[in-house]
């Protein structure tokens, strides 16, 4: 049976997408549909490597992170999303303003999902694809691990 992603849960997962390190990393959830997130970036100084490209790390971040929240838009709400795997390929270095990634549920199965992200660089000439990763995730019943509170 097809789970309905109701509004409500929509605008949880929506706000729920940018705490923590995600927060810090500044990334945020714009389009939410079932089975389906894009999230951006306002690439920032911080975000930059030596050379002044956006850092690899910060794309495999959002690449990774952007599935397990459209993951998430398909699993009960007592579920949690744990990536147990994912690869990433790097087609051309980004240097833009804006990255965008756009994930998707490739397949849905009862623990298992396969996801993809295909990371796009906002450049002054246009919008390129940089990264396309395959992220496979697993869903858990919260009950069947240990849930950590941060005071």
């Amino acid at each position: 049976m097809e789970r309905e992603l109701t509004p409500k849960r929509m605008r949880y997962l929506k706000k729920d997408y940018s705490r923590g390190f995600i927060a810090d990393c500044g990334f945020k959830a714009v389009h939410y549909q079932r089975g389906y997130l894009m999230s951006r970036l306002k690439v920032l100084t911080r975000h930059r490597q030596q050379d002044n490209y956006i850092h690899a790390g910060v794309i495999a971040t959002m690449a990774d992170h952007t599935a397990g929240y459209a993951a998430f838009s398909l699993v009960p709400e007592d579920h949690r999303i744990l990536t147990i795997e994912f690869k990433i390929n790097f087609l051309q270095p980004a240097y833009g303003k804006t990255l965008i990634c756009k994930s998707r549920i490739l397949r849905e199965g009862g623990q298992i999902l396969v996801g993809e992200s295909e990371v796009f660089d906002q450049r002054a000439d246009g919008e390129e694809l940089v990264a396309k990763a395959m992220v496979t995730l697993r869903s858990i019943h919260q009950s069947k691990i240990k849930l950590v509170r941060l005071s």
